[in-house]
């Protein structure tokens, strides 16, 4: 079943992870590196988008509400209304750090700074 943009509503979680993550203006900001799963609601808590960093060191992980990524199939991945200086100074933490107490530590600061409505009021 498609969604409101045309899209399928099921996807494989490996066909997302290491997708490029892009700006409105089509730079590269990112990519998917993984998906954080509430196995509670059944819901995705987030999107963990890796920014910065060479060969994986001093990269950052930010928690991104899965709510704001937009797949555009020209741009060859997902793209989002955010500049690489909003990305920089969104919260971010290391993956162990993100996954930790079952992931709530971190769901309520990322929704907030990128102004979500949460899913768990929804």
């Amino acid at each position: 079943m498609p969604t409101a943009t045309g899209h399928t509503t099921a996807i494989r979680a490996t066909r997302v992870i290491g997708t490029d993550v892009y700006n409105a203006n089509h730079q590269k900001i990112g990519e998917i590196e993984d998906i954080m799963l509430d196995k509670s609601s059944n819901n995705i808590m987030f999107a963990v988008i890796s920014f910065g960093g060479f060969l994986g060191i001093g990269e950052k992980y930010h928690p991104v509400p899965w709510s704001i990524l937009d797949y555009e199939k020209d741009a060859g991945g997902y793209v989002v209304g955010l500049s690489k200086d909003q990305l920089k100074a969104a919260p971010a933490h290391s993956l162990s750090d993100l996954a930790g107490g079952d992931g709530q530590r971190h769901l309520s600061d990322a929704f907030n700074y990128y102004k979500v409505p949460p899913y768990w009021n929804a």
